[in-house]
């Protein structure tokens, strides 16, 4: 099986904020699912625009910068057979959350 994730960006969800909760409980739903098929590892939604960034120097900064074209809003990683099934999730999760998820596979590394 083969690690993906799956994404979205902060700024495309533009729904109602009244809707939040409907468009939540559905997202929760399709963890659920993936959960009792046994292919969810871990993911969640992040807070917007509150990003550290460390340079290899050591030097801290806030961000993302203004000039950030997009910024991740919440992710998942799925570990599932193929790269179809992981565009099978990825689809769950957009209509769940209402925005487009981009699927990225996960590089396998021996030494973890």
């Amino acid at each position: 099986m083969t690690r993906y994730l799956i994404s979205f960006d902060d700024g495309t969800m533009d729904f109602p904020e009244e809707d939040l909760p409907a468009v939540g409980e559905a997202a929760h739903g399709v963890v659920r699912a993936a959960q009792d098929a046994g292919v969810w590892i871990f993911g969640g939604g992040l807070q917007s625009q509150r990003a550290r960034i460390v340079a290899v120097d050591g030097t801290i900064t806030e961000g993302p910068f203004p000039e950030s074209k997009a910024v991740i809003g919440g992710f998942a990683i799925v570990d599932v057979p193929s790269p179809e099934v992981a565009l099978e999730w990825a689809t769950r999760f957009a209509v769940a959350c209402r925005c487009t998820q981009e699927v990225r596979e996960i590089m396998f590394d021996p030494h973890v």
